[in-house]
């Protein structure tokens, strides 16, 4: 199967850590309560438990035994056509019913002392069967949840080995599943630097990842994905510059009649941006996860290298964050609450286009008049941040009170990413020529409201843009000019006194 193949399998109960609902097992004999044959507290019964598992293991041997017979028939010149043995239903329906209660830490913890981790390294290895690896990988998935089963699976080297292989699987359930858990793993603080090593060591994880995001159409995929390179890169900046290096230039070596072809490497952002084109209407979330691994990336000057390195590669990158900007977040006629709902991908398509705008190459297609529309965005998002503060229509971040006196309190990432609107708005402004500013206003990109809000946040960090736009703005329009300069005198008047009575 194709890695971009749809998920066709049947629709089962959710299997991940935030499962939504309670799933409806098998009890034990006494349906009042726990008994002996119950799994701790629950009325999950032990007895039906190691039942399941022991028909799971008689039917991978079986399984095992007829691929054998199957490839002895072969050598002797026997039939090819190979007749899978599919996955009997009530088997499938009963180690479905240990999926879903898996996500209970008391089974988790049975399972644990039944070493179901090493009963199904041994199914996943005899059976060869795509739906019974994409459960017993789930099952794993939902015990790593729990700080003390993750530990085990964890210390199981032997499964480590067999998760990272089944990441270069074609089937998108079991790639699904395996994605999850290795998730599940780095976010368990005891365990993370265990498996950042083993993926480190590991360069095939790099090269499946990459190719997952660069031809993948499965949303669901995508997104995990997604989440566990963000996680991997947010927690360990060397195996994030491992892999940006890993898709670099290559050293050409002379070629000889001899030489095999070698596969391709294919770059990290590239791959990062087919991505984040697949998810950009599907899933806001995922595309967010993939703005925030971009940013990440443009944090060190290999990263930044290795956008700008390749003028297409650059310019693909700029195009598409450029589109987001001006086409899709925070546009003309939407809430000022929007910047609200998007301030988290915003901060990171904003952060990576103003390292992109003041790197050290110089790209047409970075040309600020190209890119006037810019300056209305940018504007529009700080009026938008300035009203909702004014209206009070602020969420605090978790674990933030309001102050004693109820004033307005800016959320964290909205004043982050005030920050970034600011700091971009600086680097643009002293690029703009009388030329660039006549053709802002005639489009509308500059109106007064507008540019006098970015001026004023811009002060006093800015000044010096601030002063410069001003000058320039003074030649191609003059009245505006001066309006904008008296307008800020007398806000930062306003402002002063303000300051001084309150200190009294």
């Amino acid at each position: 199967m194709d890695k971009n193949e749809g998920d066709s399998r049947p629709q089962y109960p959710k299997t991940s850590c935030d499962m939504d609902r309670n799933p409806s097992p098998p009890t034990s004999d006494d349906e009042e309560g726990a008994t002996e044959d119950s799994i701790g507290s629950t009325v999950y019964s032990k007895h039906w438990f190691f039942t399941t598992l022991t028909r799971l293991i008689e039917f991978a041997s079986l399984k095992e035994k007829s691929q054998a017979k199957e490839e002895d028939e072969e050598e002797d010149g026997g039939d090819d056509d190979e007749d899978e043995i599919e996955l009997d239903e009530d088997i499938e329906n009963d180690i479905c019913k240990v999926w879903d209660m898996s996500m209970n830490e008391e089974v988790a913890l049975f399972l644990k002392e039944f070493n179901a981790p090493d009963i199904f390294i041994g199914v996943m290895a005899k059976s060869n069967c795509n739906r019974l690896t994409e459960i017993c990988v789930g099952i794993l998935g939902n015990m790593a949840c729990f700080q003390e089963t993750c530990t085990f699976i964890t210390n199981n080297d032997a499964l480590g080995e067999l998760l990272l292989l089944l990441m270069c699987h074609t089937d998108p359930p079991i790639l699904l599943e395996t994605t999850r858990l290795l998730l599940s793993c780095l976010s368990q603080e005891d365990v993370m630097g265990t498996w950042l090593e083993r993926i480190r060591k590991c360069p095939t994880v790099r090269e499946n990842l990459c190719f997952i995001m660069s031809s993948s159409t499965n949303g669901d995929l995508l997104v995990k994905v997604g989440e566990l390179v963000d996680k991997m890169f947010d927690v360990d900046e060397d195996l994030m510059l491992d892999w940006i290096k890993a898709g670099g230039p290559q050293p050409q070596a002379p070629a000889t009649d001899t030489d095999e072809e070698k596969p391709v490497v294919l770059g990290l952002v590239p791959s990062l941006l087919e991505a984040a084109k697949q998810l950009k209407y599907e899933s806001p979330d995922g595309l967010d996860a993939y703005m925030h691994i971009l940013q990440l990336v443009t944090t060190v000057d290999e990263g930044i290298f290795s956008i700008v390195q390749d003028p297409g590669d650059g310019k693909q990158t700029w195009d598409f964050l450029f589109d987001l900007v001006s086409q899709d977040l925070c546009q003309p006629g939407d809430p000022s609450l929007i910047v609200q709902e998007q301030r988290s991908i915003l901060c990171s398509v904003l952060a990576v286009m103003s390292v992109l705008f003041t790197s050290e190459t110089e790209q047409e297609y970075m040309e600020i008049g190209r890119n006037l529309s810019l300056l209305g965005s940018l504007t529009r998002m700080l009026e938008n941040m300035e009203t909702c503060q004014q209206n009070g229509d602020v969420h605090l971040s978790d674990g933030e009170d309001l102050p004693h006196n109820n004033a307005p309190k800016e959320d964290f990432h909205l004043k982050i990413l005030r920050e970034v609107c600011c700091e971009f708005l600086s680097n643009i402004l002293p690029q703009l020529t009388k030329e660039n500013i006549l053709d802002a206003l005639k489009e509308g990109h500059i109106t007064k409201d507008k540019i006098l809000c970015g001026l004023q946040n811009l002060l006093p960090l800015y000044d010096e843009a601030v002063e410069g736009f001003l000058k320039v703005l003074g030649e191609a329009d003059p009245a505006l000019s001066e309006t904008l300069k008296k307008e800020i005198s007398a806000r930062e008047f306003m402002r002063s006194g303000a300051h001084h009575t309150g200190h009294h």
